[in-house]
């Protein structure tokens, strides 16, 4: 066939009408042409649902919240299965954790909604799901979905009973005023007890025995008594179909092709395509695109009404015009601003810098694009004399920094440089020099190379946690040791039942943030469970520790402690060095200082030659001649290796173990 004929016969097949979306099964082959002109990324093709059938009174809104591994994400595989949503396979595990991250550690890391439609008693309902964390660094993501719902399902574990998240997250709840249905999860288990557990429950939460619904979402056991419940007790949103146009964004992801995907939830009137918003936040008009449901995949549909939740794509191609917490409203219809949410507050600092600083622009558009989609870290741009141009991130904890930075190298493809994690410190200011320069008396150090010298401050102040802790109390003595050891202060001590104890602790944050919850793991055999809630700040007794290699200070190596650890922690980490560092052909003096005093140091040998091999036997002032003769001519080998070694190992990446 001729190349004229080729190119006519592939422009008919890729002329050819696209087919409908096949329905649920095996993967069903394509030609090429069908195959070329497939938009997968696009939804424009699917058959919009008409939400209208669905007014405010058959809506309901709710959120699963429990403490780590106690079965949420199974629980919501088992509700979108026995209400249709998926097909009931046995490969259902974790479909809402749509993250490569969330499947490989097995825990949740981002909210996801779905949206499920359900009859009950000749009635069809519109159940809105939303799927939350359950680790503490991720509070801030259970604090957004519950702004969404007017209730949740609180999960307990049956055989471990309510951990320090459970309380925590039931307290969210409760200052929301959200209706809480207490779930009994993972009855099948041997060693399950959920008479105890209901015990517990009625105690802390002071939840009536006779509301707990005892489940096994693994098996499918009693979950339709779950959604019964939902819709008995959880009520519906209190919005109206008629007022102006008035809706939350609660979160929001970025795609290449179509920009900001904003979820929404709709507080009062319609949405539809076509229609012209503003957004408040901004003050920016957009032509909305499209709107849809989460069924967990997008699912347009013609309109969203009051009540409903679902995305919007409205042409919003820069990061930061999709704000979380912001309220959308029709153009020249303009309402009160939603209140939004209540900024996270960072517990933990680092430095981020390229490996390579040619990749600095991209490395600088795939935070912007990644902190769209987590907008609780805080972002400042910084600098470097060993690592270059960077920023300084503020986290919610040290996994949220773990799973951010392993969401930049799978998401995005970039290799970055973490410096070891620091605590947000304050200082009050004596000086009137600094107080003017700065422009208040109080400032928040973030940087190690910020801190102020002791001389023009009247008071150093560290921030601090409210810790729970919940264990068997056969651990109690250890544990109290550990917490003893890391400077806390014991405020509550509760027994909530015969074989566990809640104990309270108020623990300065920079005691915690690294290994305290490996080390409360290890000491209770992993059956004691960490969550902590901010307490303020507290005057204490701050200094400034610079290692010095060679004389010369490291900066990415300095640190903010207390006096009373300075001296323990300033050996630890030049022995951590001596072992990191490799040797040379010349002595390396690694020392830990505190202004011009040095507290601890350490020496790295350097290679020589075996010049008494040749001694096999003789008198012994010979060898000592030989050697004599050798270190003399050494003393005074390279200092331009020196800065050379200096500067290559400060600009490697800092094990986040060096830091205390």
């Amino acid at each position: 066939m001729s190349l004229t004929g080729r190119t006519v016969w592939w422009w008919v097949r890729l002329r050819r009408p696209c087919l409908t979306a096949a329905p649920r099964g095996p993967a069903v082959w394509l030609p090429t042409g069908l195959a070329a002109c497939q938009r997968f990324y696009s939804s424009r093709d699917k058959e919009k649902i008409d939400m209208s059938a669905y007014p405010v009174e058959s809506i309901r809104n709710f959120s699963i919240i429990a403490h780590v591994d106690h079965g949420k994400s199974t629980l919501a595989d088992r509700l979108l299965e026995i209400t249709g949503t998926i097909a009931k396979t046995d490969r259902n595990k974790q479909v809402l954790d749509k993250l490569q991250v969330e499947r490989e550690r097995g825990i949740t890391v981002k909210a996801q909604s779905a949206s499920l439609f359900y009859n009950y008693k000749g009635v069809n309902y519109l159940l809105n799901l939303i799927d939350t964390p359950g680790h503490v660094d991720f509070n801030y993501e259970v604090s957004r979905s519950l702004s969404a719902c007017q209730g949740v399902l609180l999960v307990v574990d049956a055989n471990e009973g309510i951990q320090a998240q459970t309380v925590a997250n039931f307290y969210l709840a409760f200052e929301a005023q959200l209706a809480i249905i207490p779930v009994i999860n993972k009855i099948d288990l041997k060693n399950a007890d959920p008479e105890r557990v209901e015990k517990q429950i009625e105690k802390l939460f002071d939840i009536p025995v006779n509301e707990c619904i005892r489940i096994s979402a693994k098996q499918g056991t009693n979950i339709d008594k779950v959604l019964e419940k939902v819709i008995e007790k959880i009520p519906p949103p209190q919005c109206n179909t008629t007022d102006p146009l008035k809706a939350l964004v609660f979160d929001s992801t970025f795609d290449h092709y179509r920009g900001v995907v904003a979820n929404i939830a709709v507080f009062g009137g319609e949405i539809q395509k076509g229609h012209r918003i503003v957004s408040a936040h901004t003050n920016k008009r957009y032509e909305v695109n499209e709107v849809g449901i989460l069924t967990p995949n997008e699912q347009p549909t013609h309109k969203l009404y009051a009540g409903q939740v679902g995305y919007l794509i409205a042409g919003m191609k820069e990061v930061t015009e999709a704000q979380i917490g912001d309220t959308l409203f029709m153009y020249k219809q303009p309402v009160e601003p939603l209140p939004g949410f209540k900024s996270a507050k960072p517990m933990v600092f680092a430095g981020m810098y390229p490996v390579d600083q040619t990749e600095y622009n991209n490395l600088k558009s795939a935070l912007e694009r990644l902190t769209l989609n987590d907008s609780s870290v805080t972002v400042h741009r910084d600098s470097s004399l060993a690592l270059g141009a960077g920023w300084r991130l503020g986290f919610l904890g040290l996994l949220h920094m773990e799973v951010f930075n392993q969401r930049l190298e799978q998401e995005y493809n970039t290799s970055v440089i973490l410096t070891a994690p620091t605590v947000p410190y304050k200082a009050v200011l004596s000086s009137a020099k600094l107080i003017k320069e700065h422009g208040k008396s109080e400032i928040t150090i973030i940087n190690p190379a910020q801190f102020p010298d002791k001389h023009s401050v009247s008071e150093y102040l560290e921030p601090t946690v409210l810790g729970t802790i919940i264990t068997p109390q056969e651990y109690i003595g250890k544990i109290i040791v550990l917490c003893q050891d890391r400077r806390a202060v014991q405020k509550e001590m509760l027994y909530i039942d015969e074989h566990r104890v809640m104990l309270k602790y108020l623990f300065p944050l920079n005691e915690i943030v690294v290994d305290f919850y490996d080390a409360l793991k290890s000491l209770s055999s992993g059956y004691a469970s960490f969550d902590y809630e901010d307490a303020g700040y507290q005057a204490a007794d701050l200094i400034k520790m610079d290692i010095l290699i060679n004389g010369n200070p490291v900066e990415e190596l300095s640190t903010i402690i207390h006096n009373d650890k300075a001296y323990a922690t300033g050996k630890y980490l030049c022995e951590r060095l001596k072992d990191a560092i490799p040797r040379q052909l010349f002595e390396i003096a690694i020392q830990a200082a505190i202004g011009k005093k040095i507290i601890a140091r350490e020496t790295l040998k350097a290679y020589r030659k075996n010049v008494v091999a040749k001694c096999y036997g003789g008198d012994i002032t010979r060898r000592m001649k030989l050697l004599k003769r050798f270190s003399s001519g050494n003393n005074d080998v390279g200092k331009s290796q020196q800065e050379k070694q200096i500067t290559h190992f400060s600009g490697s990446k800092t094990d986040s173990s060096l830091s205390c």
